[in-house]
């Protein structure tokens, strides 16, 4: 089981910047992924970001690329997702996961769950 703790979140004026931190401990060692998702009232929990631990490579959902970041420090066992140019679809609860695949996955690749950081852009 791996423990994650989400921090970062708040309000923000459209065409600002926020950056979240997932702070990971437990049995890091058995997750080779670790991600990023978001979910608003009403909608199914939705992929924004993943990044492989070894490699560091990255996969971003549609919405998001050329505006948001993924990276990750091993020494801090921490994940980062740097937001840009925020508009108010961006509202969201975000979510960090721990998981099997950082290459176009699923919530079924993550077996551990942050309880989530409040996302909100107004305009």
């Amino acid at each position: 089981q791996v423990q994650l703790v989400e921090s970062g979140g708040g309000l923000v004026q459209a065409g600002g910047s926020l950056r979240l931190s997932c702070a990971a401990s437990g049995r890091t060692f058995s997750s080779r992924a670790m991600g990023w998702f978001r979910q608003t009232p009403g909608k199914e929990r939705e992929f924004v970001a993943a990044i492989s631990w070894s490699s560091g490579s990255t996969y971003y959902a549609d919405s998001v690329k050329g505006r948001f970041t993924i990276s990750r420090d091993h020494a801090k066992n921490t994940v980062y997702l740097q937001m840009n140019s925020l508009n108010p679809e961006d509202t969201a609860v975000y979510y960090c996961a721990a998981g099997s695949s950082w290459f176009r996955p699923t919530s079924a690749d993550f077996g551990s769950w942050g309880q989530g950081t409040q996302v909100t852009v107004s305009s």
